[in-house]
């Protein structure tokens, strides 16, 4: 994801008292779209897009295969690093795109 929809995530994670670590992080095994950190956790966000016309939750595509790989990618991350943090945790964050051209953020911390 790139574009004015990561910028608004990253903008909202800024404001709810994250440190922005990295974005669009890849290695040979994957990418992460945002490493942040709240507080001494380190946290691997993917971040989904969706129509204002679809009720679904952001968490439907973002499955536990797709979570325990973000997890393994967030450990890579610290150890790239040389980050030892307490925990790490994978949010899952949800843009609905609205008509007027602005977005509904829906964050959901630790799904693994």
């Amino acid at each position: 994801m790139t574009g004015s929809g990561e910028q608004a995530v990253a903008e909202y994670l800024t404001r709810a008292g994250f440190r922005l670590l990295d974005r669009n992080w890849r290695c040979p095994d994957g990418a992460i779209v945002i490493v942040a950190a709240d507080r001494d956790v380190l946290v691997a966000c993917e971040v989904t897009t969706r129509s204002g016309d679809r009720h679904d939750t952001p968490l439907g595509p973002v499955g536990q295969t797709e979570q325990a790989r973000l997890r393994h990618l967030a450990a890579r991350w610290a150890t790239t690093h040389d980050m030892r943090p307490s925990q790490i945790r994978v949010d899952v964050i949800g843009l609905t795109t609205e008509p007027s051209g602005g977005y509904t953020i829906e964050h959901i911390r630790g799904t693994a």
